[in-house]
């Protein structure tokens, strides 16, 4: 639970609210058909997450109107399941996939919905700050090749550095 901390806390302690300036966050976004839970498929590594297997969030309505963010995952080196609650708020629009996050106080950092299957909200791709931040994200544990591939191409495309990407395990 540490490691998640201190990783979360290097991620926000710079108020890192900016994205990379090759997404672009989705239009039209319906933050009641996004909570709910999500599975972690695909991202690039943190510390705050190294060794977590069998990663998911889940997204909840706050009485304030944010979003309830919780987020868990199995740490496999310490075979014990690790898990941290925070917030999100719109960062602009309502109806624009920029949220703010926070796990610590007043510290925010990006979370930046630069794709969404805006028929059925199956699956994400999601960002921070920078193009050192990016997963992968969907309403079921596996994914079909097609869009696996999506993802590498896409996100290759917009400068992440695909080689570096992680498919969690998820069981």
């Amino acid at each position: 639970m540490k490691k998640l901390y201190l990783m979360l806390l290097s991620l926000f302690l710079g108020g890192c609210l900016g994205m990379p300036k090759s997404v672009t966050p989705v239009s039209d976004f319906e933050l009641a058909r996004y909570l709910g839970k999500w599975y972690e498929i695909a991202r690039l590594d943190h510390s705050f997450e190294r060794d977590l297997e069998q990663v998911f969030a889940e997204y909840s309505l706050r009485e304030d109107g944010g979003v309830r963010v919780r987020n868990k995952g199995f740490a496999t080196k310490t075979n014990t399941w690790k898990e941290i609650e925070g917030k999100a708020y719109s960062v602009e629009k309502t109806d624009e996939g920029y949220l703010k996050v926070s796990f610590f106080g007043p510290f925010y950092g990006s979370y930046v919905i630069f794709e969404l299957d805006k028929e059925n909200y199956q699956y994400a791709f999601v960002t921070g700050p920078n193009t050192s931040y990016l997963w992968l994200l969907s309403r079921t544990p596996t994914i079909d090749d097609e869009l696996r591939f999506r993802f590498i191409q896409k996100t290759g495309q917009l400068g992440f550095q695909t080689s570096e990407i992680i498919f969690v395990n998820q069981k």
